[in-house]
């Protein structure tokens, strides 16, 4: 079975991720929350150091329900500095508390906060029809877009290169290469 060129073969938990979830159009709210934090928390790094993580990040960050986590106290991110199953950047532990309350203005203002995000992509997933690593952009107009109106919006850590990954990961943007057997799907 021919897979995506970026996918390491020897890494389970990698190719479960990209077979079943990255690329797959996502309209979840908690479910797209998650991934803007997730992808902020991997600026700068690679996504398997998140990847392996994500479960803890989970549980220490409420599932990553807004309403929850943007209750959480000073105390409660001050401890997680100090927790070595999740990235220890105290701005990245500083931001998804910040992007939560920032959801929730979004969500207020905007009265779906879903439907805001998707208007970057159309509203539909864009595919893109990558042949090589070469093929696929790291950003775009629409991730440049997104970027700025999130940093508006009051959130941290979302650059464009960021969400266009975020964009990847939940299919906004289909960049699957075309040998790839999830490209078609």
């Amino acid at each position: 079975m021919t897979r995506c060129p970026w996918l390491p073969a020897d890494r389970e938990l990698y190719r479960e991720y990209h077979d079943t979830e990255w690329g797959v159009a996502s309209y979840d709210e908690r479910y797209l929350f998650e991934m803007i934090c997730l992808e902020g928390a991997q600026a700068g790094l690679s996504w398997w150091t998140v990847l392996q993580k994500r479960e803890h990040y989970r549980k220490v960050f409420h599932n990553f329900v807004p309403e929850k986590v943007a209750k959480m106290k000073d105390a409660e991110l001050e401890k997680l500095v100090l927790d070595p199953g999740i990235i220890r950047h105290r701005g990245k532990i500083e931001a998804v508390r910040a992007n939560a309350k920032a959801w929730l203005a979004l969500r207020e203002r905007e009265g779906d906060a879903v439907k805001w995000l998707w208007s970057f992509a159309g509203g539909k997933p864009r595919v893109t029809s990558p042949k090589t690593m070469a093929d696929i952009q790291t950003k775009t107009p629409e991730s440049d877009a997104m970027s700025k109106a999130l940093r508006k919006a009051g959130f941290n850590f979302v650059g464009s290169t960021t969400l266009h990954a975020f964009m990847q990961a939940v299919g906004m943007v289909n960049d699957h290469t075309v040998d790839c057997f999830r490209y078609k799907k």
